[in-house]
């Protein structure tokens, strides 16, 4: 077996410590040690960093709070009358948000198994669905890469961002007044990320420790309101024969679960940036559950004072004001008027975590070659942080913001982004099985951690339902289109990259008479190592694969035992003396070339 060892440079061409032992696998594509850890991946995937151009800024409270930051963003502060409305009990609209609880720990579960397998790679849905079906080859990741992209928008967050400022202010602020406050947040915010992910971290850091302290406030009032020490007369009527009432409706118990969904969505958000993570999947497994225990008993609880200090009805009629209607029934109207103030920065701080995980999504698409130019995508320069990907965010998120009218066609897009999604995590489920399917034919080791199969299938299931119950009808369709024109759109968005993929792999090299192989490059500037997709004439298609592996590393010389990594101009190269010996002895000489 051909085993080489590479030891890695950083831009400047300093030896560096980590160091990598890749093979060739039937299978998988390549093995590497990476410190230590034995990982696996397809070749076709985006090679591992050693080092990560991004830093290392991500520490135990990072995690922590980029999973808390986007989880409590304003959901928890508005959705709990359009939840009981949906639902139409109070009981079951409480045991909602432990349900939810249950459905974010089953998937996280799946996200920590993805971990264990690829403990150096960000991206999260990118990187794993990648993984989990190499075959067929850049299927998947094309598919992603464009919602990832075509999708990165966050001109919601950005809005009710806007909003609640003016609220605050007590302003009543037009249109395009929120528009424009929404657009100057949303830059500033999207400028903090981009010059420095360390103070954007910290400055995050900070907001999600208000967020808590908010929510805390709220359950410990919760609690005086039901003790009777408050102006709160008979604070326990709404629990009073809770249940009754329960809608039959499978569209509004699907759309209260969908809220649901949203409100928990962050709880994987770390997951994006595991490659800026010291000692990744020990840490991730320890801290990424806590952030969803802490969130899920605050979330339960904040309802339970919800209920106990506003009547069902005025929650129900309350659509974005249930906070607000408990702030005021408490402690009166004036007290009240703070409130959107703080909610305001609980909407930055969730445009920040978002703006810091799906970022690295985007450069992670870049660097497997699914966007043009992934030198770009991938690179870190100049201030070491993602410039491109947050570039696109921003200039995708104003375009919404400014193109679409507030109304239907807004809510229209915010949910054609959330159904694919459900797919994706469906896929990811699945994607575990075979996997495993894999790694047990080939003879590799399973994951250090596995997801029980309660929890997979729980996630599976959960998925389907969200997908399936929107084509049901509602009982009343407030919108001006067709209630299930987001999903039939979703689907046809799927269906159309499915086409594009094979007119672009498969049909236009088959008429050009080239093969679509992969190139891996190493950026001189900061590092990055990213995949470049090449056309290579079928004339020389058999040349490219004896002097390649599957990852797109240049074998050269093979008969002389010579390799060299990389390729590309201005792309640093790495020159690695290989043996074949019975015991993979193995040894490196590192030298750009």
């Amino acid at each position: 077996m051909a085993v080489y060892f590479q030891r890695w440079f950083s831009s400047e061409g300093e030896n560096v410590d980590s160091s990598v032992v890749k093979e060739k696998n039937a299978q998988i594509g390549e093995q590497v040690f990476v410190d230590g850890v034995e990982v696996h991946q397809d070749g076709n995937g985006a090679p591992v960093e050693q080092i990560s151009p991004l830093g290392y800024h991500i520490g135990w409270f990072g995690i922590l709070f980029l999973n808390v930051s986007q989880m409590i963003g304003t959901g928890v502060f508005s959705t709990p009358g359009s939840i009981l409305k949906a639902l139409d009990s109070v009981g079951l609209s409480i045991l909602y948000w432990v349900f939810g609880a249950i459905i974010s720990a089953a998937a996280l579960a799946v996200y920590l198994e993805y971990a264990s397998l690829f403990p150096n790679r960000s991206g999260g849905q990118v990187t794993y669905l990648e993984q989990a079906y190499p075959k067929p080859a850049f299927l998947f990741p094309t598919m992603y890469a464009f919602f990832t992209v075509a999708f990165s928008f966050s001109s919601s967050n950005a809005v009710v961002l806007a909003r609640y400022i003016y609220r605050a202010a007590g302003y009543s602020a037009s249109e395009w007044e929120n528009k424009g406050l929404a657009m100057a947040s949303y830059t500033f915010l999207a400028l903090l990320c981009l010059l420095s992910t360390r103070w954007s971290i910290r400055l995050m850091n900070l907001i999600s420790a208000v967020k808590l302290i908010i929510l805390l406030f709220i359950v410990i009032t919760g609690f005086a309101v039901l003790g009777g020490g408050t102006r709160i007369e008979n604070p326990r009527q709404n629990f009073h024969d809770s249940f009754e009432g329960i809608t039959h409706n499978g569209n509004g118990i699907v759309d209260a679960l969908v809220n649901i969904n949203f409100a928990y969505s962050g709880y994987a958000n770390a997951f994006n940036v595991v490659a800026e993570i010291k000692n990744p999947f020990p840490t991730l497994k320890r801290v990424a559950p806590i952030s969803l225990i802490i969130v899920s008993i605050l979330y339960v609880l904040a309802n339970v004072a919800y209920f106990a200090a506003v009547p069902a009805a005025q929650i129900r009629a309350s659509k974005e004001l249930t906070a607000a209607l408990f702030f005021e029934s408490v402690f009166g109207g004036k007290a009240a008027k703070g409130l959107p103030a703080l909610i305001a920065v609980s909407a930055a701080g969730n445009i920040m975590a978002v703006i810091i995980g799906a970022t690295r999504s985007i450069r992670e698409c870049g660097r497997q070659g699914m966007i043009p130019w992934p030198h770009v995508w991938a690179s870190t320069r100049p201030f070491g942080t993602p410039f491109a990907p947050i570039l696109l965010k921003w200039a995708l998120t104003c375009i919404v913001i400014l193109a679409l009218p507030f109304g239907d066609a807004f809510n229209f897009l915010v949910d054609l982004r959330s159904y694919p999604d459900s797919i994706f995590i469906f896929l990811m489920v699945v994607g575990i099985y075979y996997i495993r399917y894999r790694r047990k034919k080939e003879g590799l080791p399973q994951a250090s951690f596995q997801t029980w199969h309660s929890a997979l299938i729980l996630s599976a299931l959960v998925c389907l339902f969200i997908l399936i119950m929107p084509w049901y009808p509602p009982e009343e369709n407030d919108q001006s289109f067709w209630y299930g024109t987001y999903c039939v759109v979703g689907i046809g968005l799927i269906l159309g990259m499915v086409g594009y993929y094979y007119f672009w792999i498969k049909l236009l090299p088959k008429i050009k008479n080239y093969s679509v192989r992969t190139e891996t490059l190493i950026s001189d500037q900061d590092g990055s190592v990213m995949h470049r997709l090449k056309k290579v004439p079928n004339a020389e298609v058999e040349e490219w694969d004896r002097t390649h592996d599957d990852a797109g590393n240049v074998l050269v010389g093979a008969e002389s035992g010579e390799a060299v990594r990389g390729g590309g101009n201005g792309h640093l190269l790495q020159r690695v003396k290989v043996r074949d010996t019975d015991d993979s002895e193995a040894y490196a000489t590192g030298e750009k070339v």
